[in-house]
């Protein structure tokens, strides 16, 4: 049974990697999706050619670490659609640095948009969800959300808020409102991240770790397997890795 169909599902981040991957398998498996992200031209690029291939996906450019814009996002997602029940809260940073070469632009963006961002995209969408009494949140989280690798430090910080807070919201939202909440964490991905490092000594390590990366479209399988179940079943966290990743 397809229990995605002609469901609404917001997506963050969803120009390009993973986010773009899950807003195709989702639209595949009949959701109605609204598109997320800060790159206003690359996500209606993206929307439009998945509107020409007949899914049903709209567009709604929005940064993430503004709380009127995610609110907006969740308003745009009701009154187009008529609910808001699935948000994939995934857009997010990955900048490698070691302490000693203090990245504090770095440090602060990650804490913006690995944190405060989904803080913001779930303050946004929880109002309908409660009166809904239903809805799905999943929290793109990480390997590194378990453990910390090197150069990682600030960025697995993050990731091990988000699953904190993820178990917090599974035992509150879950059990008292039945607001399904879980997390994939993905391995290495080859998203384009690792030419987005700043730090040149966080760059090469990267571009090295990303030699066996993985494809988004593994990840976003595991989305639609996580959101895909029966409202009584809850898949708490699905960690999906490359084969030869050692961590």
């Amino acid at each position: 049974m397809n229990y995605l169909q002609n469901k609404v599902a917001i997506v963050t981040g969803a120009s390009s990697g993973i986010g773009a991957a899950t807003t195709r398998a989702l639209a595949a498996q009949g959701a109605r999706v609204v598109a997320a992200a800060v790159d206003q031209h690359g996500l209606e690029a993206f929307v439009a050619e998945l509107r020409e291939a007949g899914s049903d996906v709209v567009a709604f450019t929005t940064d993430v670490t503004h709380l009127d814009q995610t609110k907006a996002l969740a308003k745009f997602a009701q009154d187009t659609y008529g609910a808001v029940d699935i948000l994939v809260n995934n857009a997010g940073l990955m900048l490698f640095s070691n302490w000693v070469d203090l990245a504090v632009q770095d440090w602060e963006q990650m804490i913006d948009v690995n944190i405060k961002g989904y803080l913001n995209t779930i303050a946004a969408v929880l109002p309908f969800m409660l009166e809904q009494k239903s809805g799905q949140i999943l929290n793109m989280d990480s390997v590194a959300g378990h453990q910390v690798g090197p150069a990682a430090g600030v960025y697995s910080a993050t990731k091990f808020f988000v699953q904190a807070m993820t178990e917090s919201m599974r035992k509150e939202l879950g059990v008292q409102h039945g607001i399904r909440v879980n997390t994939v964490s993905p391995g290495v991905i080859n998203t384009g991240w690792a030419d987005k490092v700043s730090d040149p000594e966080g760059r090469k390590a990267a571009q090295a770790l990303n030699r066996i990366a993985i494809s988004p479209d593994d990840i976003a399988r595991a989305v639609i397997y996580a959101l895909d179940q029966p409202e009584n079943v809850t898949v708490n966290d699905l960690i999906i890795s490359p084969t030869r990743q050692d961590w």
